[in-house]
Parts: C-alpha cells; structure tokens; sequence
C-alpha cells in the first residue's frame, strides 16, 4: 500500500477533501460559460455599453461560491444591488435569486447536452488516494454535486457528499468560509490536521487555509497560479497526477 508521501503529501495525513468543478471533473468551463452568458445578458438588460464578464471576474468573485453569493459578489463589483427574492424566483426576476435561477438552468442544460468531463489525472489519483487508504470527500458548492459525481464514474472512489444541498441543509456558510470543508473532514471522522483541501478556486484555497488543513493544494487551470499561492496555496500544480511523479 502507498503511504501519503507517495501521492505528494505530509505524513499522518488521513482523509482527502476535494473540490469537484476544476479539480476532478471539467464543468468549471461550463459554469464559466453559464455564468458569463447570465451576466453578460443582464449588464446588457440594463446598460448597452456595459463591460462583459471575464475570466478575471469568474476568478475573483464566483469560482467556489454558493450562487447567490456569487451573484451578490459580481455585482457589487459593478456597483449593482438587488433585492434578494426568494429562493426558486423565475430566472428573468429582477432578484439575486432570479438570476441565480438562470445560471443554474443554463449548466443543467449544457450537463444535460453534453454530460460530464473528468480529468484524467485527476481521477488516477484519486484511485491511488484510495489505495493507500485515505477517506475522501468531495466539497462543492455546486447543488448538482450529487449528480455529476455519478455521472463522472468515480461515486465509488467518494466516501462523503457536501455540495451546495448539503450547505444549505446544515446551514453551512460558503467558501471562503472553511465550514463546508471542516463539515467534510466531520463527516469522515478527521481533524482540519489530518486532511489535505484540493481546490482551483481562489476562494476555496483561502478556505482550506482558514480551516487550518494540515496541506492545501491549488490546482491551476487557467493561469491564476499566483493569485492561489497568494490565498494560502502550500503548492500548486496543473494537475493532481503531478503530484504522483514528486520525489
């Protein structure tokens, strides 16, 4: 059995809690493609000239957040606040919810479409965390977390579930806050000490950094390598079968 050295991480480390969208599967290019095609529609709605959502803009106030929060994180940004609504309001209400509504429907139409990605090495080491013994969990804000596990293939590689159902269920505040994480590490029976965070999201890293995780690894798909390191990433890599190949 391989020992947590062999897979790039601290002795005494216990149990793995990984992010899903951008860690282990794909649909973080669908969630950025939902989300730029929502705001972009909306600045539009209310302002022709209106700047467009970038890639800086999903980095730095949506990647790893509840919706909502992403939503009410974006628009202060551009100096816009809205009521909050209800949860559920139709996707043209005028509400932070409404237009977490229309977000959500646009990725469950493109995962319907087109179903779920994974990456690969992500993935081989997610088996080789298993067999060496390591609990897993998987901890996104995402309220489809459930089903893209399954439909990525590896729902027998995870030993536990907090997506955004679980959040909201338990009352759990979203990432940067550490409580979805510290709520996975409960769940397998582990202490912050004992566990390693994976996450793509700057706002993820700064919430492994505040639960104070033994080790938190930034995974870098779009070239925010710095801005990770900067949020309380211990390494960086662009992908977690690096992690494999360290002496």
């Amino acid at each position: 059995m391989s020992s947590p050295r062999s897979l790039g991480l601290p002795d005494g480390v216990r149990a793995c809690l990984f992010d899903l969208d951008g860690v282990l599967t794909r649909t973080a290019t669908v969630h950025m493609a939902a989300w730029k095609r929502t705001f972009d529609d909306f600045l539009r709605s209310r302002d022709p000239g209106a700047a467009e959502f970038t890639q800086e803009d999903y980095n730095r106030h949506v990647d790893g957040k509840p919706r909502a929060d992403g939503v009410r994180d974006f628009l202060a940004s551009r100096g816009i606040d809205l009521p909050e609504g209800e949860l559920g309001d139709a996707p043209d209400a005028d509400t932070v919810q409404g237009v977490a509504t229309r977000k959500n429907e646009l990725v469950q139409q493109e995962l319907e479409e087109h179903g779920v990605e994974v990456y690969e090495g992500s993935v081989r080491y997610l088996r080789a965390v298993k067999e060496a013994g390591l609990a897993t969990a998987v901890v996104t804000a995402s309220a489809n977390g459930e089903q893209v596990v399954a439909a990525g293939g590896f729902a027998d590689l995870i030993d536990t579930r907090v997506d955004g159902v679980v959040a909201r269920e338990q009352g759990l505040a979203g990432k940067p806050a550490p409580d979805t994480f510290l709520a996975g590490a409960r769940a397998l029976g582990v202490t912050p000490e004992e566990a390693v965070v994976f996450e793509d999201a700057l706002a993820g890293v700064a919430a492994g950094r505040a639960g104070g995780f033994a080790h938190v690894v930034g995974v870098d798909r779009v070239g925010h390598a710095d801005g990770l390191r900067e949020s309380g990433a211990d390494v960086v890599v662009t992908d977690l079968a690096e992690l494999l190949d360290r002496p």
